[in-house]
């Protein structure tokens, strides 16, 4: 053998997944680990027949009690709902990566930031592999931004990116989309598992080396979840999830990761002709067009992040004889809404199995925590019974699967919130003795009325109106179709 082809590279054939990114030596039909079916890619890779080289950055261990902690100012962007979901503004050196649907408003979002940035006389670099230098332009007339500070490159080579971006000396990067840019020496097509995942390697080293905060965006799946290898998340420092229904103009910002501050904040735009703008009071939006007393409608209080939130909750119960009975859930979890119809079925005594259910979170809102089980039970209660719920009442609580009602967390917050938007009443789970003191002295002044219940059939009793309470007349039949 020549000894000078000692250590030199070879390319070996490894098959891909281009969902997981799981490597397998032979082709398979599915994924053992993601189970997606035909998602593996022939991909060539480099092997060295050489030993391992080791190679040094010069670093050694240090004791964590003698470590100088460094200074980390932050930049605002001059929303403060994403500097609210960012803990304060973006750290010098950061990696954040801004995932949504396509069409949702992400690079809107990111060129509103880059215009309040440029505005603050700072150079912004904004790079898309996606768009042209006129459509950019376009888009920044329509949004009243004339792109002063803001230089723009329409190019998909990361190599070129980084030559370019290293002669500006921006103070902050965005690179539109990550699907969007390809390295020349990486194998794979742009967008594929080993492209976004050496590409966004690249991005940053390149971020922690000239401490300047990058922005990456990037698609989700149809799951919901970022595109890409599951890797790509841990990579950044910065997880944000951009949401909102496609036909609803609000939107929410929402952090699933962030090494610099905390996770439990939520920031709310609606979008408009001239784009994004930062909702103030979004209570009081979402309940722009409540109607109190309606039936089949109660109100709820969420917590979005730390942030007590009320929103409307509405519910249609219709007779259906002749097919299986549906069950539709809008913006709230499908198998939670078999739960609380099962319990009001066994517990409650509502014979909702000749029943189509059907309850909408308005708003375009989608709602994740329990505490809205109690609404989302009165709702259905009151469709099935046609029966009004009591007016200026909010709901609050979670249903067990013994009908029985469960504390849920920062209720004084929750009940505070409903008390500033003008609600008279508030039905929540019965709390112990001292508990409950404690939380109805600071809240009398405000002028609610706590109303406490143990189980969904005693809030159900308490939460609608006793004088217009009717017997559904399906409610006394067996739901069996009389055949001729």
């Amino acid at each position: 053998m020549n000894s000078s082809s000692h250590g030199k590279s070879r390319s070996r054939i490894i098959f891909l997944c281009q969902q997981c990114g799981k490597e397998s030596p032979k082709w398979s039909g599915r994924c053992p680990d993601c189970h997606t079916w035909n998602s593996f890619v022939e991909t060539k890779v480099a092997s060295s027949r050489g030993g391992a080289q080791v190679h040094s950055s010069g670093n050694d261990f240090q004791e964590l009690l003698h470590v100088q902690q460094a200074e980390f100012p932050r930049l605002p962007l001059g929303f403060p709902e994403a500097d609210r979901v960012l803990g304060g503004g973006l750290v010098p050196g950061a990696l954040v990566l801004i995932g949504g649907e396509p069409g949702i408003g992400k690079s809107t979002l990111l060129l509103q930031i880059s215009a309040a940035l440029a505005a603050d006389r700072r150079t912004v670099a904004y790079v898309s592999g996606e768009e042209s230098v006129n459509q950019i332009k376009l888009r920044g007339e329509r949004l009243g931004i004339d792109g002063s500070g803001v230089y723009f490159l329409s190019e998909p080579d990361l190599n070129a990116v980084q030559e370019r971006l290293d002669r500006l000396s921006a103070g902050l990067a965005v690179i539109d989309s990550i699907q969007s840019v390809y390295l020349e020496d990486v194998a794979g097509t742009p967008g594929s598992i080993s492209q976004v995942r050496e590409c966004t390697w690249r991005l940053e080293r390149w971020a922690k080396h000239n401490d300047v905060p990058l922005l990456i965006t990037g698609h989700v799946t149809k799951e919901g979840a970022i595109a890409g290898p599951g890797t790509l998340e841990h990579i950044v420092d910065v997880v944000l999830y951009f949401e909102g229904e496609r036909f609803s103009s609000y939107r929410l910002l929402r952090s699933v990761k962030n090494r610099f501050g905390s996770t439990n904040e939520v920031g709310i735009f609606e979008m408009g002709d001239r784009g994004l703008t930062e909702v103030d009071n979004p209570s009081q939006v979402f309940l722009n067009a409540y109607k109190e007393g309606a039936v089949g409608s109660v109100v709820v209080s969420t917590l979005e992040g730390s942030r007590p939130l009320l929103v409307e909750i509405q519910a249609l119960s219709t007779p259906n004889s002749f097919t299986p009975p549906r069950r539709i859930a809008n913006g709230i979890d499908f198998n939670r809404l078999l739960l609380i119809i099962a319990v009001l079925t066994k517990r409650a005594g509502l014979k909702l199995f000749n029943q189509d259910v059907i309850v909408n979170v308005t708003g375009g809102l989608r709602l994740n925590e329990p505490a809205a089980d109690l609404g989302i039970a009165l709702a259905i209660a009151s469709s099935f019974h046609d029966s009004r719920p009591t007016p200026g009442l909010a709901a609050l609580g979670e249903v067990g699967l013994n009908g029985e009602l469960r504390g849920i967390s920062q209720l004084e917050r929750r009940i505070a919130e409903a008390a500033r938007l003008g609600f008279r009443s508030c039905l929540i789970p019965r709390l112990s003795s001292g508990t409950t003191g404690e939380t109805r002295e600071p809240l009398s002044s405000a002028g609610i009325q706590l109303i406490e219940a143990g189980s969904v059939t005693e809030a159900l009793r308490l939460g609608l109106m006793a004088n217009n309470r009717r017997q559904n007349p399906d409610a006394r039949t067996t739901g069996r179709s009389q055949g001729p």
